[in-house]
């Protein structure tokens, strides 16, 4: 054999002795195993291919996270999430309600409590300081356990948790979870931990539809967060892992476990070192307070409802502004006045009513009290339940104010120097035929075709001005009313505050002057001020102070202006006092106090109205009578066994009882009235007869004494015109000396001139002054 073929034989004799792979596996069978992957064994992977797979979904994870850092920003707040409620306080802070479609009040973290802080920390993230904003092994966790089918899981850090909250919604989705871990590292990154921590506190569920740890205090504890104690804190951190389940009022069964809870948070404080044991030891369980059924119930819902309507009519909100909320709203009303009116009202009237029998359970009541000197209302009474009657009596604007115009009528008379069909000057001594269902003269001197009634058909014959307002004669306003021109009346209430869109004011005509257009109590209350402010007038308002997520927002300005003249003003308030003294308002007497005022029952008796006013105070109550289910206006015929409601009546006694208390305490104030019109006699029959009808009775000539000038000599008075011109001249501005920048100090309409008005000599002869009112 060759050398060749002796190698070839070598080398195949060499690979001969290497024994081959297949030739190494015995044949199936032999030895128990099978030893290649046929049929379903193909199916399972080997360690490489398993190894090789995770490490693909791992780098397809990492990519998939790295694809969604970029794409995904932080979005916008959850409309939801961002929206408040409003907190509506009284004058001195205290809460009135809260209101808004949510139950949240945002608050900087520096009014929570480092102890509640705390406590929230130790129940849901004690590392949250030193951790990062994701805890990836218990996020891992979670979604693993969600995978396997095992329910929602929580591997959440409280940045995490703010995500959800404020950012995104409830789902327990793979891919909310992966949103919630990119935004909750982006938010780690560009916001400060107290911040975020901030965020967690104001946007938690806490129960009790309380959103944030501020609306939590409140409905727990009936504080604010800045009071929390420790164990208060402790107990709403306790609520945060499952509200329902610790609420021990909701369900008393809830106390074991709430108690164990509320131990778990303090012992973990202790164990942080963020409480000492033996302060732990201390610690008595808080009881939280009852559940509110609603924060609205009661005299809250009216104010709150006043409240709002007056930011949204002045502008300073819109209706969507308040749906968002954030607003924190400081009224004017007093809380002492505020029970002092509601106790009159109920004490005086509704606790003697039947509710479950007509016609008792068709009285309402509405009351308005307004501080004389800044136009503030510091009392208002809507009704006893907002709950159940959703209609503020206070506000409504949709029953007559019947002869609480009268005064407006005169006011315009006195201010426009009107006089009477015979050419008389028209003053308190001035005489008209009083007798009911005399025709209405117009100012051309034919009838006008309306002829009111008298209450009663009552005929009075020739009666005086200040009689015919203390006896409430309808046929005598409605003539001076036309006398005066009924345009020039209605600029005149609207002057001293009844609004121009007032229902009924421009379709009134002739019978303005009996009060057919439908004021609000708070807009007559309003008006009636501007008589004891001298005929300054001032916008009524309800508003102190008005703030958005701590950011002042800015109200309407409220500078004073001159409405009617202050001689005007103080006629009119002298024959208002001899309404009470012995007119229809006599029962406001029991007040104790001097007061102006005048009553009004509008047609049919559906409405008895009483306004009056103190130097200190101008108040209006009003019953009404309207069906509890149709809404109906009713009479008020046998209200309470009485044959009839007036003016005089009910809602003067409330008045009166309402003044009384409300001015407990404080000096008695006379008016300080200054008039060129003579007194009238204090005599229910009026002023002598056979006095000339014009004597004393007219306007003076403009001049600066009419805002605290000297007053010029009777022979300095320029001459009376002999006929009166169609359209006479109003005071011009150069003649009337520039308003001060704030009306009369809050001393001035109760007593005393101010440097601005100085005194002028008391008037020589005529009656003796009225009781109640001190002449300069």
């Amino acid at each position: 054999m060759s050398d060749d073929s002796d190698g070839r034989a070598g080398r195949g004799a060499r690979w001969r002795q290497w024994p081959s792979r297949r030739a190494a596996v015995p044949p199936d069978g032999q030895d128990g195993r099978r030893r290649d992957r046929r049929g379903w064994r193909r199916l399972v992977p080997t360690w490489r291919g398993a190894l090789g797979a995770v490490l693909l979904v791992v780098l397809l994870a990492m990519g998939g996270l790295v694809t969604l850092y970029f794409l995904v920003d932080i979005p916008e707040p959850k409309a939801a999430a961002a929206a408040q409620s409003n907190v509506y306080l009284y004058a001195d802070g205290s809460e009135i309600a809260v209101a808004g479609e949510v139950n949240r009040e945002n608050v900087p973290l520096d009014d929570v409590p480092l102890t509640v802080r705390r406590a929230v920390l130790a129940a849901e993230d004690r590392s949250f300081y030193d951790d990062p904003p994701v805890d990836v092994q218990a996020m891992a966790r979670a979604v693993w356990n969600m995978v396997r089918g095992e329910g929602k899981q929580s591997g959440s850090t409280i940045t995490q948790q703010y995500v959800k909250n404020y950012y995104l919604d409830q789902r327990q989705t793979l891919g909310r979870k992966a949103k919630e871990l990119v935004i909750a590292v982006k938010l780690g990154r560009e916001e400060s931990k107290d911040d975020i921590l901030q965020g967690y506190l104001n946007t938690s569920y806490f129960g009790r539809n309380a959103y944030g740890i501020q609306a939590a205090a409140r409905a727990y504890f009936g504080k604010q967060a800045k009071d929390l104690d420790t164990a208060e804190g402790a107990y709403l951190a306790a609520l945060l892992n499952a509200p329902g389940a610790y609420d021990v009022r909701a369900d008393p069964e809830n106390r074991d476990r709430a108690v164990a809870r509320w131990d778990y948070v303090l012992d973990g404080m202790v164990k942080e070192g963020w409480l000492k044991k033996s302060r732990r030891e201390d610690l008595e369980f808080p009881e939280p307070d009852e559940i509110a059924t609603d924060q609205l119930s009661g005299e809250r819902g009216y104010l709150v409802e006043a409240a709002a309507g007056y930011l949204r009519a002045n502008g300073v909100a819109e209706e969507r502004d308040l749906r968002d909320g954030g607003y924190r709203v400081r009224t004017t009303l007093d809380p002492d006045r505020q029970d002092q009116l509601a106790r009159a009202v109920e004490k005086t009237f509704l606790d003697g009513l039947d509710m479950d029998s007509a016609p008792d359970r068709f009285a309402r009541v509405g009351a308005t009290s307004v501080d004389v000197a800044s136009g503030e209302v510091v009392a208002m009474y809507g009704g006893r339940d907002y709950t159940e009657q959703f209609v503020n009596n206070a506000t409504r604007r949709d029953y007559q104010a019947a002869s609480t115009f009268k005064p407006f009528v005169y006011a315009a008379a006195l201010d426009r120097r009107s006089e009477t069909e015979d050419g008389d000057r028209i003053g308190p001594r001035t005489e008209y035929d009083g007798d009911s269902g005399r025709k209405v003269i117009g100012r051309d001197g034919e009838p006008t075709g309306w002829a009111p009634e008298n209450e009663n058909d009552e005929d009075y014959g020739t009666i005086t001005v200040a009689e015919a307002m203390d006896q409430s004669v309808n046929a005598v306003f409605a003539q001076m009313g036309e006398d005066v021109g009924p345009d020039r009346v209605k600029e005149t209430a609207v002057a001293l505050g009844i609004p121009e869109n007032t229902p009924g004011l421009d379709s009134a005509q002739g019978s303005i002057s009996l009060g057919t257009a439908t004021p609000s109590t708070v807009h007559v209350a309003g008006a009636y001020a501007t008589l004891a402010r001298h005929g300054l007038h001032r916008e009524v308002t309800l508003i102190a102070e008005v703030t958005r997520n701590g950011e002042k927002v800015d109200l309407p300005r409220r500078d004073p202006d001159r409405a009617i003249s202050r001689e005007a003003a103080d006629g009119t308030t002298e024959v208002l006092l001899d309404v009470v003294r012995v007119g229809t308002g006599a029962a406001a007497q029991a007040a104790g106090r001097p007061a102006a005022g005048k009553t009004g029952t509008a047609e049919d008796d559906k409405a008895a109205w009483f306004a009056g006013y103190t130097p200190q105070l101008a108040t209006v109550v009003a019953v009404f009578g309207q069906d509890p289910v149709s809404g109906e206006q009713k009479e008020l015929y046998g209200v309470r066994g009485e044959e009839r409601i007036s003016g005089g009546g009910y809602p003067a006694r409330i008045w009166a009882r309402y003044t009384a208390e409300a001015l407990e305490g404080e000096e008695e104030r006379d008016f300080s009235l200054r008039s060129r019109q003579p007194d009238p006699e204090l005599r229910p029959r009026g002023p002598e007869r056979g006095r000339a009808p014009d004597e004393g009775g007219g306007r003076p000539s403009p001049g600066p004494e009419e805002d605290g000038g000297e007053e010029p000599a009777e022979s300095e008075a320029p001459a009376e015109p002999e006929e009166e011109p169609s359209e006479p001249a109003e005071p011009s501005a150069p003649e009337e000396p520039a308003e001060p920048a704030e009306p009369e100090t809050p001393e001035e309409p109760g007593g005393g001139s101010t440097p601005e008005e100085p005194a002028e000599p008391a008037p020589t002869g005529g009656p003796p002054a009225v009781p109640g009112v001190r002449r300069p």
